[in-house]
C-alpha cells in the first residue's frame, strides 16, 4: 500500500516525473510512411497511435490489457441541495455496476476492456465544504493513495472515470480555484437541477472559494479542500499511470477537474493523458481549453463513470489496426512515389 506521508511528499513525487520514450514514437510515424495511403491520410489516428507507443515505449504500441477504473464517493455539500439526487443513489449505482447493469458495463465490453469499480468510504460522505476542508489531509492522501495502487503497473491503457453525487458542484469549485472565475462560470445541471438549483450550486461554490481562499494558491490543497475521496483518487491513478509509463483516457467534466491540480503543479503533468470526450456539463469545455486538452469525441454526454473514456477508447484501437494491419506500398505491390505534376499530360492514344 502506498503511503503518502505529507502533501509535501505528495508534491515531491508529482514534480519528480519520467519522460516519454520519442524513439518509439518516431518508429512509429517511420511505418505511416511506408502504409498505403497518402501521408498524414489518416489524420490523428496517426498521432494517436504515436502518442501510445510515445507513453507505452514499445512499437507498435499495445491494447491488449486496458482497463477501466470507475472510483465512487459521497460529498457532504450535496445536503444544500446541489443535485437532483440523493446521496444514497451512489451506493445504488455502484451495486448497479457490480450486476453488469449500467451504460459503462455495455461500453466496457464492448470496447474489450477490463470494468473495476472502486468505492471510497460512501458510508462516510465529504464534510460540507462551505464550512470545512471537504478532506482532511490524511483523508485526501489516503484516497489518493487507494487510486495510486489501483493500477496495474503492466497496463497497456487505462481509462479514469467516477461516480459521485454531487462531484460536478466539487469539480466546478476545484475549477474555480484553479483557473479563475466563480461558480457562474463553471457550475452546470450536473444530473438534471433546475433553474433554482443551478443558482444554489452557483452559490455554494461561491461560498466555498471564499471560506478556503487562503489555500487557492496550493493545488494540492484545493483538491483536499474541495474535492471528493472519488476525485483524490483519479488524481492518484493519473500520477500512477504517468510513473508507469501508461497512457491515460480521461472521462468527463468531474474526471478532468480531478486531474487539474497535476496540470497546475506542473505543465507536462497530464502528457500522458487525453480527453476522451467533451461533455454536456457547462464548464468542461473551458477546463479542457485551460489544460490544453483536445477531446477526442464530442457527442453530448454527461453520464461520467468513464462513459466517454470508454467510447474514445474504440477510436484507439481503430487507429492501432489501421497501423498494424494495413500493408505497405512493397507489400502490396503499389508505387508509393507520387505522380509527377509538373510533367506533360500524354495524349490520348
Amino acid at each position: 500500500m502506498t503511503d503518502f506521508a505529507s502533501l509535501a511528499d505528495l508534491r515531491a513525487l508529482c514534480l519528480d516525473l519520467p519522460s516519454g520514450h520519442p524513439a518509439a514514437s518516431a518508429a512509429v510515424f517511420q511505418r505511416d510512411a511506408t502504409l498505403t495511403k497518402p501521408p498524414n491520410s489518416l489524420g490523428r489516428l496517426e498521432d494517436l497511435v504515436a502518442w501510445l507507443a510515445h507513453w507505452q515505449g514499445h512499437a507498435p504500441p499495445r491494447l491488449d490489457r486496458v482497463e477501466i477504473l470507475v472510483f465512487a464517493g459521497n460529498h457532504g455539500v450535496t445536503r444544500l441541495g446541489v443535485s437532483a439526487y440523493l446521496p444514497e443513489v451512489t451506493t445504488q449505482m455502484v451495486a448497479n455496476f457490480a450486476a453488469g447493469g449500467a451504460a459503462i458495463n455495455q461500453l466496457a465490453r464492448t470496447a474489450g476492456a477490463a470494468l473495476r469499480v472502486i468505492p471510497l468510504a460512501l458510508e462516510a460522505p465529504t464534510a460540507d465544504f462551505t464550512e470545512v476542508p471537504a478532506l482532511t489531509e490524511p483523508e485526501f492522501l489516503a484516497a489518493v493513495a487507494t487510486g495510486y495502487d489501483a493500477v496495474s503497473p503492466d497496463c497497456d491503457l487505462v481509462c479514469l472515470g467516477e461516480m459521485g453525487i454531487g462531484n460536478t458542484t466539487a469539480a466546478a469549485a476545484i475549477a474555480a480555484a484553479l483557473f479563475g472565475g466563480k461558480g457562474a462560470r463553471w457550475a452546470g445541471r450536473g444530473t438534471g437541477i433546475d433553474d433554482d438549483g443551478l443558482e444554489r450550486k452557483r452559490a455554494v461554490i461561491d461560498r466555498a472559494l471564499a471560506r478556503h481562499a487562503a489555500s487557492l494558491n496550493d493545488p494540492l490543497a484545493v483538491a483536499a479542500a474541495l474535492g471528493g475521496r472519488e476525485l483524490a483518487a483519479i488524481l492518484g491513478a493519473a500520477l500512477a499511470a504517468r510513473r508507469h509509463s501508461i497512457p491515460v483516457l480521461l472521462d468527463g467534466f468531474v474526471c478532468t477537474a480531478a486531474v487539474a491540480p497535476l496540470g497546475k503543479l506542473r505543465a507536462d503533468t497530464l502528457a500522458h493523458a487525453l480527453a476522451g470526450h467533451v461533455s454536456a456539463e457547462a464548464g468542461h469545455r473551458i477546463l479542457l481549453h485551460e489544460l490544453g486538452l483536445e477531446a477526442l469525441v464530442d457527442l453530448n454526454m454527461r453520464l461520467g463513470e468513464a462513459s466517454g473514456a470508454a467510447v474514445a477508447l474504440l477510436i484507439l484501437r481503430a487507429a492501432l489496426a489501421c497501423h498494424t494491419g494495413m500493408a505497405t506500398f512493397a507489400e502490396a505491390g503499389v508505387t508509393d512515389k507520387p505522380a509527377d505534376e509538373s510533367a506533360e499530360p500524354k495524349a490520348a492514344g
